[in-house]
């Protein structure tokens, strides 16, 4: 009997990276299977781009992984720190990755694989943060980066020859041009953007999260989902959205605890505005003026209508000006 086919489980993003590290097993006779984790600060798709639809060009099965209030936790302390925003990248692929280990002794894999570039990211991909997250991750020896693999100790699928490591990778640094050169050679032609996949990374949203942390202790998804919709004030005790455009102001609604009261200007083309906390006059004034301010109605009184199931209150406010607007913003 010949030698049985090695089997690696593929951390994936739908990015270059991790595809390119697919590619380049495959190219061995490997057998792959993907993993993606879908954070609650994922953008899903981005320019129409899709993950399943990458992971299909492939040909790899791919296993989709919710996370869920579980992964706040990391997030409202992070052992190794944030990047530039609200991001705990090292402490993210920690999480994952133990996440993995569990799925690959599930499906038998023999090692565990992502597309981790050395020295591509200045928080995580340093090899000092790459040492803590195999160690961290219980992983040590057992995590191939095959983009990588030749500036790094060999690993344990290495030395027993599953892998053949001269067919692997010595990309370092943040320069695209030899994953572009790459996936040329291997035909790769949709994966998602480089800076496409984390909302923790934007300013705005990290912004807004830190607020919700700071602001409540039991955070539900329905508060998370409403980070990514409208624009956020902050008023004391309250919380204030105003939605953008027509699918957001669908969306706030949707998203509306039972508590909240919402908003909308009368006769004119209006915003759906929420209130949530306290319903003291003060935030009910401050909501409608918000909603004002948004509305189609330039000037004059602004007749708002509010409540908590319908729109069954009334109150006349005046325009708010922009300063007033921005010392409410969450930023």
């Amino acid at each position: 009997m010949g030698k049985a086919k090695a089997k690696a489980l593929a951390l994936f993003s739908g990015g270059l990276d991790s595809s390119l590290a697919i590619r380049l097993l495959q190219e061995q006779g490997i057998e792959v299977e993907a993993i993606i984790f879908l954070t609650p600060f994922y953008k899903a798709k981005v320019g129409g781009f899709k993950a399943e639809r990458a992971a299909e060009k492939l040909g790899v099965p791919l296993k989709v992984v919710r996370l869920g209030l579980d992964y706040l936790r990391i997030i409202r302390k992070p052992k190794y720190g944030y990047g530039r925003h609200m991001n705990p990248c090292i402490d993210c692929h920690i999480y994952m990755l133990k996440k993995a280990k569990k799925y690959a002794r599930e499906i038998g894999a023999d090692f565990i694989v992502t597309g981790e570039v050395l020295d591509e990211r200045p928080m995580s991909q340093h090899l000092n943060a790459l040492k803590i997250v195999e160690g961290e991750s219980g992983l040590k020896g057992r995590l191939l980066r095959p983009l990588s693999a030749k500036l790094l100790p060999p690993t344990i699928a290495e030395k027993r020859g599953l892998v053949d490591r001269n067919k692997l990778q010595d990309i370092r640094g943040r320069s695209r041009k030899r994953q572009l050169a790459l996936a040329k050679v291997f035909g790769i032609t949709e994966y998602q953007s480089p800076a496409g996949g984390c909302l923790l990374t934007y300013k705005e949203f990290a912004a807004k999260l830190r607020d919700l942390l700071q602001n409540k202790k039991r955070i539900s998804m329905a508060d998370l989902e409403l980070l990514k919709v409208g624009r956020h004030f902050r008023l004391g005790e309250n919380k204030i959205i105003v939605g953008r455009n027509k699918e957001e102001n669908e969306r706030l609604l949707k998203l509306k605890g039972i508590n909240d009261y919402f908003f909308e200007a009368q006769g004119c083309g209006s915003p759906t505005t929420l209130l949530q906390g306290p319903k003291k006059r003060q935030a009910i004034e401050k909501a409608a003026q918000l909603t004002a301010y948004y509305s189609d109605q330039k000037t004059g009184k602004v007749h708002v209508k509010y409540g908590r199931e319908k729109l069954e209150k009334s109150i006349m406010v005046e325009r708010p000006n922009k300063e007033e607007v921005e010392q409410l913003r969450i930023k």
